[in-house]
């Protein structure tokens, strides 16, 4: 049963992710597609509370309350990543957005996002320990439960532990080439902007004042 309900709620998370990226873009009702997509956790949340009650009616704990916790915590880990992507092509697509960068094949910010990923990967494991943590607290047969949500743990542990490995050998395989720089964000970037002043002045409230030439001072 549980196996049949984490496949569920795959289909659930991406059919509640459609219907909100269709509300917003395809119906013109931002506020409501919005709103299904903040609902996109609960299923998870549903998923969370069936592995553990099946666990505390003496369900025998097995590797499929291991993946149900693996699960829950990559995909509440990798959500919001995710809901962002779906977001950005469904906006292009309805030429409301511009069109998604891909992912850079190599420098700086490929080696940035890879590590990117990999914290995003330490942050699943540890929701995932928690969860069969709290899976072992409820589970009628303790003695079972902890050797076999234990072993879980120490699975969710090599998970991150191999994702590490191979964002670090990004530092290899995705170094930059000889000239390249690391490349500054949006807002890393300095701006000139023409000074402003809170009395209305010639030039409006809240806009530059001009100067002699009528560009502004400077």
């Amino acid at each position: 049963m549980i196996i049949a309900l984490i496949v569920a709620a795959e289909i659930g998370f991406w059919v509640v992710l459609g219907a909100g990226l269709a509300l917003r873009y395809a119906l013109h009702r931002p506020r409501a597609g919005a709103v299904l997509l903040l609902c996109v956790p609960l299923v998870d949340v549903l998923l969370l509370t069936a592995t553990a009650v099946d666990l505390a009616r003496g369900a025998e704990p097995g590797p499929r309350h291991v993946v149900a916790a693996l699960y829950l915590g990559f995909t509440v880990a990798y959500g919001h990543r995710v809901v962002r992507w779906a977001d950005a092509h469904a906006a292009h697509r309805a030429g409301r957005g511009p069109k998604p960068p891909k992912p850079p094949a190599r420098g700086w910010e490929r080696i940035r996002l890879e590590l990117a990923l990999w914290r995003q990967t330490l942050v699943a494991v540890v929701l995932a320990s928690a969860v069969l943590q709290l899976l072992k607290a409820v589970a009628a047969d303790g003695a079972v439960a902890d050797r076999v949500l234990g072993d879980g743990q120490y699975l969710g542990l090599r998970i991150a532990l191999i994702h590490g490995l191979v964002a670090l050998s990004a530092l290899w395989w995705a170094r930059p080439r000889p000239g390249d720089r690391w490349t500054a964000g949006p807002t890393d970037r300095p701006t000139a902007e023409p000074p402003y002043t809170a009395e209305p002045g010639p030039g409006g409230p809240g806009r530059p004042v001009a100067g002699p030439t009528g560009r502004g001072p400077g």
